[in-house]
């Protein structure tokens, strides 16, 4: 097949989030699998820089964006087998200090950013000379690209339209606009009603891929259920459910390849599901790097997260409050909200010798802290698909888990599997219900042979991404065929 994927941003060229992750490996497992394949990103501050080997594409792009119009190049990169990138070069756009917001607050114009974007992963979309049969979507900020292209095929006699899927990531963020900006998308007023693009008065642009995509794709099986409810369906579940037939769930994978004990960069200390050892030595090393007492008979919980309410934040705050009396260690890795980033500080202050906080992001830091703790907390109030916890099982650190999203889906309790189990699991949010679950993990850790039975267990998961990939392909091949 002839995939053209687009994404606003893509590992390892831009990154705000797992989304970045996600787009880059299965392009890298698309190709690898022998499929055609484009990845459609913008030319962010900096990428040229870091990857020198870029080149100008033959491409010149000028599109009506409302009364305006706007310009911008094309630049290729070929990472791996299969897979072309094309970066969109609009200075004005994309040349800025970060994707989306600046000082916490959302750019102003992001709905002239990603309008634009739209418009042209629709235009390379209908004049690559390598023609794609389908193109992937991803997230509200190329939303608009479904119903741009269907446009194009009315109006303008655009043959053979490849088909679309819009995999939505985080039902949260829908990229909701001013009824104004929709004369952005010089698209008639044919599409502003509430079946099509039009949200409570507003533009919604991850509506519009809803609405007009003709395959909905979500990032873990049991989020794909959830979204059609009114408590995790952020005002589209009402959307989501006409379109229930056209939705499917499929778990992120994780590339192994980077996300790996024994061939690491970032470790001192290599080790395998038939050598623990190596373990104990990489928590060591962390201990005495993060300035805690080292100490191996200290158990060490650990958490790297984007400090958010969906994150869990408030319960898993008030759960360390409750829990540091107990003989037990934390460090976090993290940023986001400055009211959670104190919090954390102080708690550090407060208890030296058993929390350490490093706020900002340090990819090469989460490697070692996922390898050095002995669990993982993620009490996510809702989660789409979450990859810390796929890492933690391949590093063999027991994450403990909210029952939600994708969670739920890659993480065993003993009580639903013992056998099986990998994990902790919770489902009650609240404070209570975490600290009980870190009461679990305090006992499962005087317990040699069970921890290990865990252990072994979660490093034998198979979260890979060949195994993702051949989904998306089984469901691309599927829709590929369904012609009219």
């Amino acid at each position: 097949m002839k995939i053209l994927l687009a994404s606003s941003e893509v590992h390892p060229y831009s990154k705000s989030g797992g989304l970045a992750d996600m787009v880059g490996a299965l392009a890298k497992f698309l190709g690898r699998a022998g499929q055609t394949v484009g990845v459609v990103t913008p030319l962010y501050r900096g990428i040229a820089e870091r990857f020198p080997e870029i080149q100008k594409f033959d491409w010149w792009i000028d599109l009506p964006l409302g009364l305006h119009r706007v310009q911008a190049s094309v630049w290729t990169l070929q990472p791996s087998d299969g897979v072309t990138i094309y970066f969109i070069d609009q200075a004005g756009f994309f040349d800025r200090v970060s994707l989306y917001q600046d000082g916490g607050r959302d750019y102003a114009d992001n709905s002239r950013r990603f309008i634009f974007f739209s418009k042209c992963v629709a235009q390379l979309a209908r004049y690559l000379p390598w023609q794609p049969e389908l193109v992937h979507i991803h997230d509200w900020q190329t939303g608009l690209v479904p119903i741009l292209m269907l446009h194009q095929k009315l109006t303008e006699g655009w043959g053979r339209l490849p088909r679309t899927c819009l995999s939505i990531h985080n039902l949260a963020f829908q990229g909701n606009f001013p009824r104004a900006d929709y004369e952005l998308t010089n698209l008639p007023l044919d599409y502003f009603n509430p079946n099509g693009v039009e949200f409570y008065g507003h533009l919604n642009c991850l509506k519009a891929g809803i609405s007009y995509a003709d395959r909905i794709a979500t990032v873990s099986p049991r989020y794909a259920r959830e979204i059609t409810t009114e408590e995790f369906g952020w005002g589209l579940d009402g959307a989501l459910r006409l379109r229930q037939d056209s939705l499917t769930g499929i778990l992120n994978g994780v590339d192994y390849e980077e996300w790996n004990t024994t061939h690491n960069p970032h470790l001192q200390q290599p080790y395998s599901v038939r050598n623990l050892a190596g373990k104990t030595a990489n928590k060591l090393d962390l201990q005495k790097e993060v300035g805690l007492p080292v100490d191996a008979k200290v158990p060490l919980f650990a958490s790297i997260s984007r400090l958010a309410d969906q994150k869990g934040v408030d319960i898993q705050l008030g759960a360390l409050e409750e829990m540091l009396s107990a003989d037990l260690q934390f460090v976090l890795l993290g940023s986001g909200a400055s009211h959670y980033e104190k919090a954390y500080q102080n708690l550090a202050h407060r208890f030296p010798k058993k929390v350490a906080v490093r706020i900002g992001f340090d990819h090469a830091l989460s490697h070692r802290i996922e390898a050095g703790a002995d669990f993982f907390l993620m009490p996510s109030r809702y989660e789409p698909c979450g990859l810390n916890q796929m890492y933690s099982l391949r590093y063999g650190t027991i994450p403990i888990v909210r029952v939600t999203g994708g969670l739920d889906d890659s993480v065993i309790d003993a009580a639903e599997d013992e056998q099986a189990a990998n994990g902790i699991q919770f489902t009650e949010y609240s404070v209570r219900a975490l600290a009980k679950a870190i009461r679990k993990a305090l006992v499962l850790y005087q317990e040699p042979g069970p921890l290990s039975h865990f252990r072994r267990n979660a490093m034998k998961a198979d979260f890979s991404w060949e195994r993702t990939a051949r989904e998306y392909i089984r469901t691309f091949e599927r829709l590929v065929g369904k012609r009219e």
